[in-house]
C-alpha cells in the first residue's frame, strides 16, 4: 500500500471486455507449436501465476532484446518496420534467434501469453518517464490482480501491480516497483546507466495499431536506430552490448569491455545467440559502422534521480 491506500490507477480497462484477447487472429497454430516447442513450453499451462510464470520464465531465459532486425529494416526501408506482427517477429526468432525492440516484442509476448488464454492486455509507458509513448509492455490479471511481464526488462518473474513498493535486489535483473498516485514506476538495471532508468505504465489496454503507430513513428527518433542494443537475460546474470561494449552483471559486480569489429560479431552470436547470417545482412546494412563510430551515440536522455531504495528517508 502507498500510505495505507491503493494508487489511482488511469485505465481504460473494462471488466466486460476482460478475457476477450485477439490471440489467433495474428499468428498460424503451425507457426505457435513451433514457437512453443522451441521456447521449451507445453500446449497448455493453468492461468494462475505458476503458469504465466513458466511463460513468462520461458521467454526471458530465450528472447534477447535487440535492435538488430530493426537496424536492417531500416537501412532497407521497408514498408514496415521488421517484428511489426507476431508473426513476422516469431518467424525471424525461429530462424534467426533474433527478438526485437519494445513494441515489436510486447506484441509478440502479449501474443504469447494471450494463446494460453490468459487475461492479457497491451499497455503503454514512458522510458525515463518522458511526455511522449516511447514503450509498450504487457499486463496479465490473475484473481484480481494485475502481473507485468515486461519483455524489455526481462526480469525472468512476473512484477506484482498491488500497490506496494518491491525492492528486488537479487536474481540476474535488479528492479524496484513504486506505486504512484496515477499508476506505477518501474525502475529497472539497464547498464551502462549508472542508476536504474523509471518506466512509468500510463495507457492501459491499448491495441495493436496503437503499437505499430508508436513503432513507426520511431523511425524518426530512437535509441535503438543506429548503434547495436542486445540485452541478454541468463541464470546468472545479466549481459547488455551498447555499441562495441559488453557489460556484464554478475550480482553486485559489473564487468565493462571494449570490442573490436570481429570480436563483436562473435560475441553477437555465441552471447546472444542470434545466427550468422543475420549478423552478416546487419553488417552489409551498415549496422557494424554505425556502432563502431564513437559519434553516433543516439539521443541523450534526462538525469532519472534515484530509485526509492537510495533516497533518503
Amino acid at each position: 500500500m502507498l500510505n495505507g491506500r491503493e494508487p489511482r490507477i488511469t485505465t481504460m480497462y473494462d471488466e466486460k471486455t476482460a478475457g476477450r484477447s485477439e490471440s489467433g487472429s495474428e499468428i498460424s497454430d503451425e507457426l505457435l507449436k513451433q514457437v512453443r516447442a522451441a521456447l521449451g513450453l507445453p500446449d497448455s499451462v493453468p492461468n494462475d501465476l505458476d503458469g504465466l510464470r513458466t511463460v513468462y520464465g520461458a521467454w526471458c531465459g530465450a528472447m534477447t532484446f535487440d535492435n538488430i532486425s530493426k537496424r536492417i529494416s531500416l537501412h532497407a526501408r521497408d514498408e514496415r518496420l521488421a517484428g511489426s506482427d507476431a508473426e513476422d517477429y516469431f518467424q525471424n526468432w525461429l530462424e534467426n534467434r533474433s527478438g526485437g525492440t519494445c513494441w515489436a516484442s510486447s506484441n509478440a509476448l502479449y501474443t504469447l501469453i494471450a494463446s494460453y488464454g490468459f487475461d492479457a492486455r497491451r499497455v503503454a509507458g514512458a522510458m525515463f518517464d518522458l511526455p511522449t509513448l516511447n514503450h509498450g509492455s504487457v499486463k496479465v490479471r490473475i484473481d484480481g490482480l494485475d502481473w507485468l511481464a515486461d519483455s524489455s526488462m526481462l526480469t525472468v518473474e512476473p512484477l506484482p501491480l498491488n500497490g506496494e513498493l518491491l525492492i528486488k535486489a537479487d536474481g540476474p535483473v535488479r528492479v524496484e516497483v513504486e506505486p504512484q498516485k496515477e499508476g506505477y514506476l518501474i525502475w529497472v538495471d539497464f547498464p551502462p546507466h549508472h542508476e536504474f532508468i523509471p518506466c512509468r505504465l500510463r495507457d492501459d489496454p491499448v491495441d495493436l495499431a496503437l503499437y505499430q503507430e508508436r513503432y513507426e513513428a520511431s523511425r524518426e527518433v530512437s535509441p535503438f536506430n543506429e548503434r547495436l542494443y542486445l540485452r541478454k537475460v541468463k541464470p546468472d546474470g545479466l549481459t547488455v552490448i551498447l555499441g562495441n561494449t559488453l557489460f556484464r552483471r554478475v550480482g553486485e559486480e559489473l564487468d565493462v569491455r571494449e570490442l573490436s569489429a570481429d570480436d563483436l560479431c562473435t560475441t553477437i552470436h555465441e552471447v546472444g545467440g542470434v545466427s550468422e547470417s543475420l549478423i552478416s545482412k546487419w553488417v552489409d546494412a551498415g549496422g557494424l559502422d554505425a556502432t563502431m563510430d564513437p559519434s553516433d551515440s543516439g539521443p541523450k536522455f534526462p538525469d532519472p534521480g534515484p530509485r526509492p531504495s537510495r533516497r533518503s528517508a
